[in-house]
């Protein structure tokens, strides 16, 4: 299983909104790396769903249900289709990941701006820990 991460601006498509739809396509990636990275995702993988704009942060897990397939509107792009699985207890914001050595390394932290991002199982499974603490 692979991890990753998807950024959402919360006031176009937010957590809560895939949690009442039970289920979405992920689309309107236009970027080649975050396309790369779509490509990559595979049935059963797991993804923080992060809220930019004024909340940066992970709020939510969601599980790929079904891989890359073309962008029916831009067949040139890629679409991913997710399920909610269980919203955080607390949202990890972006200072927290920029505070915290262990997640140093990781993508969020090193290329801020890319959409869709792989995360590695120790930063996932330290970002599961921060959103239990207080």
């Amino acid at each position: 299983m692979n991890y990753w991460l998807l950024k959402t601006e919360p006031d176009t498509y937010s957590w809560d909104d895939l949690v009442k739809d039970t289920k979405t396509v992920w689309d309107g990636v236009k970027n080649f790396q975050a396309r790369k990275n779509m490509k990559a995702m595979k049935t059963g993988d797991w993804v923080f769903i992060y809220h930019t704009g004024t909340e940066k942060a992970a709020v939510g897990i969601a599980e790929v249900k079904k891989e890359a397939y073309a962008d029916p509107k831009d067949k040139e792009w890629l679409v991913v289709e997710l399920v909610p699985k269980k919203a955080l207890k607390r949202g990890v914001s972006l200072s927290e990941v920029k505070a915290d050595k262990k997640l140093a390394d990781m993508a969020l932290v090193k290329y801020a701006r890319l959409s869709v991002q792989p995360v590695k199982k120790d930063e996932f499974d330290r970002i599961l820990e921060l959103s239990e603490q207080k």
